[in-house]
């Protein structure tokens, strides 16, 4: 591989970033096709449905595109979906050579792309900048291979770990900045989730918005209600902004199933209690590829607790409350021994604003794993 393949590789995966948030429940693609060292078609993966990364930029270059090279992030695909295989077209157009960074795990082509390209004659070289790729494709990528969405917890503390005062206040927390990036990482998410302590505390929107209104693709609000307490005159409820989905356990009152479903809230019922597992295959079986987090301290807990967690984004605030009646991030129960406290990987460390810090990382399930939770406590 060639510096130039590097960059233009790096080119297609930035195009690719381009269109996060919009492409679910498919991938994020970018392509770049270059004749001669000169780029002269470049596309990405907008929205499910419409034409793939590939297609655009093989358009944009016309007949620049015969002996050409094309860059693309994911393995082509090779079967008749909502639209025509792309491998198909790349061999039509006259590629003489293709650089993937990563094979597509989807069953349904898994290697099958890159065969149908070797066998025309073309080129194939897979493998640069993998590691970007597969990050940048993390929620498919689990999504493909559990059935489950990935699942970011989200959330925003004091420096000493407190998520509200010992009363219970809450706003503000962080600053605006890191407001803002919040309500960023929501229309980036099919589904957001908290539990209804949460909606009873702050009877939150759960919106994404900007400079105050809603704005752009909202994210399916969800959630945890055990035994339906939550109010009929609740934001999630009542605002008409985003669809809302409760699920509470098979002893929750009918009369107040019929009541929320009259003002159009979409209630299941799961037996033996709500559980984090079957909530995850519940939202996985609709088609929710990314879940974000939102959970007051027990729910956060819950998560952790089940081992259910594939992301943490973390937002402390240059701010001391203390209290032992303050609540932290993550309640529950918790881990009894400090060998069984979760480590994160790849962690980055980012200041937003001056009075803020962001701290994203992956959980490392090891051997104890997260027990799982069976229930989510009321």
């Amino acid at each position: 591989m060639s510096e130039h393949d590097w960059q233009h590789m790096a080119l297609a995966l930035e195009l690719a970033r381009s269109a996060k948030g919009q492409t679910a429940p498919n991938p994020l693609v970018g392509a770049v096709v270059v004749k001669d060292g000169m780029v002269v078609g470049l596309g990405t993966h907008v929205k499910a449905g419409e034409p793939h990364a590939e297609v655009h930029a093989l358009r944009m270059a016309g007949e620049h595109a015969k002996g050409a090279d094309l860059y693309v992030t994911l393995e082509p695909c090779s079967h008749q979906g909502r639209t025509p295989p792309c491998a198909r077209a790349v061999i039509e157009a006259g590629i003489r050579r293709v650089v993937v960074a990563v094979e597509d795990p989807n069953p349904r082509v898994a290697g099958a792309g890159i065969r149908l390209l070797q066998e025309a004659g073309l080129e194939v070289s897979v493998g640069i900048c993998a590691a970007q790729a597969k990050r940048l494709n993390e929620v498919f990528f689990h999504y493909i291979g559990t059935k489950k969405p990935f699942v970011t917890v989200k959330t925003a503390s004091t420096l000493d770990g407190k998520i509200a005062t010992r009363t219970g206040h809450s706003r503000w927390i962080t600053g605006e900045e890191s407001r803002k990036r919040v309500h960023r990482l929501r229309r980036e998410h099919d589904a957001i989730l908290v539990g209804v302590q949460t909606v009873l505390a702050d009877n939150p929107e759960l919106t994404a918005r900007e400079d105050g209104e809603v704005r752009g693709r909202q994210p399916l609000r969800v959630i945890l209600d055990s035994r339906l307490r939550i109010p009929a005159d609740a934001r999630v409820i009542c605002d008409g902004h985003a669809p809302t989905l409760i699920y509470t356990s098979d002893k929750a009152p009918s009369a107040r199933q019929q009541e929320l479903e009259q003002r159009g809230v979409e209630v299941v019922r799961l037996p033996d209690g709500v559980g984090i597992e079957r909530v995850l295959e519940s939202l996985g079986q609709r088609g929710v590829t990314s879940l974000l987090v939102e959970g007051g301290s027990a729910v956060n807990g819950s998560f952790l607790e089940a081992g259910a967690i594939q992301k943490v984004i973390q937002f402390f605030s240059f701010k001391l409350i203390g209290g032992q009646g303050a609540p932290t991030s993550y309640g529950g129960q918790g881990f009894a021994e400090m060998q069984d406290a979760i480590p994160l990987a790849d962690v980055e460390v980012e200041m937003i604003g001056s009075h803020d810090l962001c701290i994203t990382g992956y959980p490392v399930w090891g051997q104890p794993a997260g027990r799982d939770l069976t229930c989510l406590p009321d």
